[in-house]
């Protein structure tokens, strides 16, 4: 561990002036080897250490009336102080949900039923400009699944005529689908 010199502020300067010293000579005294060490602590993180260490020296700032101006001391004040700052943002990113890339979150597509909706609907306008025969064969053989015998037997007409009208049904429906887009 390097050697630091004494943080000793002179007497003649004001409190005030005593304590922007003392972020100044932190800095100055302290800062590449709290930076190296908290670096450690972040497992490499740079722009992590530098916050810690900012915060660190934040902290000594506040309680600059209360620290222990003695370099041994001041360093291992330090050095607890960042060190309790690394363990409390693992303890806060443990606890809270993982966070999500904006840029990931706008990928996501969010089914809002509009589609299946809007499909019907167009669906549902294209049978009503079917003759009632050709809607109601398509009605009985597709959405009551029924076979041609079973809704020729519902509708009272021979099977031959049901298919014939599900198959010009058919046609006509396409025709008016591909109209409306």
């Amino acid at each position: 561990m390097q050697r630091h010199r004494s943080v000793r502020s002179r007497p003649e300067e004001a409190h005030d002036d005593s304590e922007e010293q003392l972020v100044t000579t932190l800095y100055r005294e302290f800062g590449g080897p709290l930076l190296r060490n908290v670096r450690r602590l972040t497992g490499g993180d740079q722009q992590w250490a530098e916050d810690v260490v900012q915060e660190t020296v934040f902290r000594a700032w506040r309680n600059a009336g209360k620290l222990n101006r003695e370099p041994g001391l001041l360093w291992a004040w330090l050095m607890t102080v960042a060190r309790r700052i690394v363990i409390d943002a693992h303890r806060q990113r443990s606890v809270r949900p993982q966070e999500v890339e904006p840029d990931r979150l706008d990928s996501v597509a969010i089914p809002d039923g509009s589609e299946p909706m809007l499909s019907a609907m167009v669906v549902s306008e294209a049978l009503y400009s079917l003759s009632e025969e050709h809607r109601e064969a398509l009605v009985q053989t597709y959405l009551h699944d029924r076979t041609i015998n079973e809704a020729a037997e519902v509708l009272g007409v021979p099977p031959g005529t049901v298919k014939s009208r599900v198959y010009y049904a058919l046609r006509a429906l396409q025709k008016t689908m591909k109209e409306r887009g």
